[in-house]
């Protein structure tokens, strides 16, 4: 079982930066991918980032350049660090993690094939 709690959402003015983190606790292994996902009203769960366990990443190519995710592992902490920010990255942002899967087809699992979540944090970017 893994637990995970987001902080870190708030409201930014377009071009700020926000950092989102994850806390993770109970059972995680090796082969566990994690990442985030947003979503906006009315639109579909989106695959953000997403970064495996041995360090490989995957990103949407809307915030390629943009958004970095990292991992603690120290800490059992995931992070986004969200730069350059605009309007359309307001959303909700969700903090997942699926075994057995590399960062690519994790970020683009239908998100009902994904085991864990966290609870979301509100992302909110004024232009």
């Amino acid at each position: 079982q893994v637990h995970l709690v987001e902080s870190g959402g708030g409201s930014v003015q377009s071009g700020g930066s926000l950092r989102l983190s994850c806390a993770v606790s109970g059972s995680t292994y090796s082969n566990y991918c994690m990442g985030w996902f947003r979503q906006a009203p009315g639109k579909e769960r989106e695959g953000v980032a997403a970064i495996h366990h041995d360090g490989d990443t995957s990103y949407a190519d809307s915030v390629k350049g943009r958004f970095t995710i990292s991992q603690d592992n120290a800490k059992n902490t995931l992070y986004l660090q969200m730069n350059s920010l605009k309007s359309e990255d307001t959303a909700m942002y969700y903090c997942a993690a699926e075994a057995g899967v590399g960062p690519v087809l994790f970020r683009l699992l239908d998100p009902s094939a994904i085991t864990y979540w966290g609870q979301g944090t509100q992302v909110t970017v004024s232009s």
